[in-house]
């Protein structure tokens, strides 16, 4: 697997999820809709640590500055 998700992506994909666990967790954002974006906030953290996303290897993007 080749890197291709840079710094500030991977540092804006776990603020995201960050924010949205702090809303589940008050009760802002509950029901089906808590459990689908605590689903996608997992997988922005777990993508965001081995700096690889699979849907930007399907698309083409890569982020990653290093060749």
């Amino acid at each position: 697997m080749k890197k291709n998700m840079g710094g500030v992506d991977r540092v804006i994909r776990i603020f995201i999820a960050i924010v949205v666990i702090v809303l589940f967790w008050q009760g802002i954002i509950s029901g089906v809709l808590g459990y689908v974006l605590l689903a996608l906030s997992a997988i922005f953290v777990l993508t965001s640590f081995i700096s690889f996303c699979p849907l930007y290897t399907l698309i083409g993007i890569n982020t990653c500055s290093r060749k």
